[in-house]
């Protein structure tokens, strides 16, 4: 028995709310169960030294926790005068599984970063993250398309995440932190709404797990991303 009494297979309550903050050119408020995500998207004229002259744009990404987004009150990184290990880990895989779905050279030579701050944290805020980061993306490039910056939609498939992991013996879709922080197997996997598979972060807390179980939650995943790319369709008016 879950926590939550859910199935096996069964998402948390997913919400998501665009249009929540009046400057940014995309932005939603991403609810997967008690996690909550603010997501922002904001268009610069300009990409890294490294992008100059070459056509193309760039998709990157921040991360951060609120201090009393969990149980006891965090100390602002800021305050510390560096980030964690943790959040630069976090905001690399965000930038990595968005640039997983954007044409970079349609994008002109324009950066557009996507800010993920956790308002509210009960497990899975990197998943939803990365899901309501496509949103806030999604918003943005299409300010620039209305705007008539851009000719064409750079942006070529959903692409959202979700945890899996094995509770009590057994593989569960969408953990929360009651089940996240007992579980013998978690795992982030990260895919587009055609299928791929952008990226999987997955390990064992303790005992070893046998390929059949990263099957199994594989399968989960794919469930549950189908489910978080129908959310992000509704909410984009964008299939």
């Amino acid at each position: 028995m879950r926590p939550s009494n859910r199935d096996l297979d069964q998402m948390r309550e997913v919400s998501i709310e665009t249009g929540v903050t009046r400057h940014a050119e995309g932005s939603c408020m991403i609810r997967m169960g008690g996690t909550h995500v603010l997501c922002t998207a904001s268009v610069e004229e300009r990409v890294p030294p490294f992008l100059r002259n070459s056509g193309q744009g760039w998709v990157t990404a921040e991360y951060g926790m609120l201090p009393r987004a969990t149980h006891t009150r965090g100390r602002r990184e800021a305050a510390a005068g560096k980030q964690s290990g943790r959040t630069q880990e976090i905001q690399r895989l965000i930038g990595r599984s968005l640039r997983a779905c954007i044409d970079r050279q349609a994008m002109g030579e324009r950066q557009i970063t996507v800010d993920c701050d956790v308002i509210q944290a009960d497990g899975g805020t990197r998943c939803a993250s990365i899901t309501g980061g496509w949103v806030a993306l999604r918003l943005a490039v299409d300010t620039l398309m209305t705007a008539g910056a851009l000719t064409s939609d750079p942006i070529l498939d959903h692409v959202a995440a979700v945890s899996c992991g094995v509770y009590a013996g057994q593989p569960v879709l969408d953990l929360d932190y009651d089940e996240d922080s007992q579980a013998g197997t978690d795992g982030n996997f990260v895919m587009t709404g055609k299928g791929g598979i952008v990226e999987v972060q997955a390990s064992a807390e303790g005992a070893t797990f046998p390929r059949a179980t990263l099957d199994e939650l594989l399968r989960l995943a794919e469930l549950g991303v189908g489910q978080l790319v129908g959310a992000q369709a509704t909410a984009t008016g964008r299939g």
